[in-house]
């Protein structure tokens, strides 16, 4: 009978050993879902279906996107928080996933605490354009008439906290200056409204704008990442014109429910590292000035989504910035 009890207690200890997904079959064994919780047609949109479209291959599964926006993409995050931690229900983020609970107090997701990370996709530059109106052809030129002007130059954004309003806070607060915020309803009717003249600047992410540039309807000033663009190799960063240390650009990435086994997740991880290093992928997303990147560890991911998180917080609170 002890010999007994000591090979039931031993077979259950190796069922529990086993990857959690093996006791329903390997991972992924039916539809992996990815929520995108903005609007159909921009960045994230066009990242994850992308994605999405290559892990299918990789997977034999069926990865597919799915579109629920609205309300400062709280309606596909919630959506995508109370589903089974299971690996079958990812979130495609942006910035925007970090920092809405700071400016929304019923946000009703923790970033930190109902999610985890799987993988970063993408790291998208801005870059500060003006209406070529303007008298300036660098960003020292900039910085020295928005000091003799201070709180008049007008910029547009697509909303309060988006990545536009973010990058312009930061850029005046580590420039010292002050400019006048102009927050619109969405990116197209500010861009509408800075190539007619009505404001003066904007950040927007080089992807949006680069048509508008080549066109000479917006002069470029400097991109917002450490590196420089692909598309405007000639034009500098805000760091080698001035702004010493200046970074902002627009991630992309896949975060799934809290309690996801760590095993899927680095799954998942692994499949997307494979995904973005496919040459006919990448080449497709730099023509649209989206470089396409993966994370080196689930940890390091998850320490990247709380840096945003805890820097976002701050800047919020010293800037004011608020829900619109």
């Amino acid at each position: 009978m002890k010999r007994l009890n000591s090979m039931v207690v031993a077979a259950i200890a190796c069922l529990t050993a086993v990857p959690a997904w093996s006791q329903s079959g390997p991972y992924p064994n039916k539809i992996i879902r990815i929520i995108n919780p903005l609007a159909a047609g921009g960045n994230v949109d066009i990242v994850a279906r992308g994605i999405a479209e290559q892990l299918s291959k990789q997977l034999g599964q069926q990865v597919l996107v799915e579109n629920r926006p609205g309300a400062s993409a709280l309606i596909g995050t919630r959506f995508v928080k109370g589903q089974p931690a299971d690996g079958y229900t990812l979130l495609a983020i942006a910035n925007t996933f970090a920092r809405v609970p700071a400016i929304i107090s019923d946000a009703g997701y923790d970033p930190l605490k109902d999610f985890t990370g799987v993988s970063q996709t993408c790291d998208i530059p801005m870059v500060l354009v003006v209406n070529p109106a303007l008298p300036v052809k660098n960003v020292r030129e900039f910085i020295a008439l928005a000091k003799k002007r201070p709180g008049e130059l007008t910029y547009g954004t697509a909303g309060n906290g988006g990545t536009g309003h973010v990058a312009a806070e930061m850029f005046s607060q580590q420039a010292g200056i002050k400019m006048m915020h102009i927050p619109y309803k969405g990116n197209a009717p500010a861009i509408t409204d800075l190539v007619g003249g009505q404001i003066m600047l904007m950040f927007d992410q080089v992807s949006t704008s680069v048509g508008y540039i080549q066109a000479g309807r917006l002069r470029g000033l400097a991109v917002t990442s450490k590196k420089r663009s692909p598309l405007f190799p000639d034009m500098p960063t805000i760091d080698e014109a001035g702004v010493k240390g200046f970074e902002d650009t627009t991630f992309n990435g896949l975060v799934a429910p809290a309690g996801t086994p760590r095993d899927v997740l680095e799954k998942l991880r692994g499949e997307v590292v494979k995904a973005v290093a496919v040459p006919a992928l990448r080449e497709r997303f730099d023509k649209l000035g989206i470089p396409l990147v993966a994370s080196n560890s689930l940890d390091e991911y998850n320490a990247f989504l709380r840096r945003h998180v805890e820097d976002f917080a701050k800047l919020a609170k010293t800037a004011g910035i608020k829900a619109n």
